[in-house]
């Protein structure tokens, strides 16, 4: 597992994996306040994104890649009732 530097690269990787293999595709954020560390991290079991910075700065960012995610989440098609015979 690689850090990736740059954060446009890092959402970019990101947002075009969870649209490859939605199903799959795990998405964790950690935050260490003892250092200011936030780590994102965001895998499909064979490739492993990850994304580490202490500025401030990319807080903001952060939420608009995490609401963009969460939407994306959200907006899957439900899975598709399983049918059971009615007795009239």
């Amino acid at each position: 597992m690689v850090y990736i530097s740059l954060w446009e690269e890092f959402a970019f990787a990101a947002e075009e994996l969870y649209t490859k293999q939605p199903v799959k595709t795990r998405y964790c954020v950690k935050w260490k306040s003892s250092e200011g560390m936030l780590v994102l991290k965001i895998t499909d079991d064979t490739t492993c994104l990850k994304f580490k910075t202490y500025s401030s700065i990319i807080l903001h960012r952060f939420e608009a890649l995490n609401l963009s995610l969460m939407q994306k989440m959200q907006n899957r098609k439900p899975p598709n009732p399983i049918s059971v015979p009615q007795n009239a």
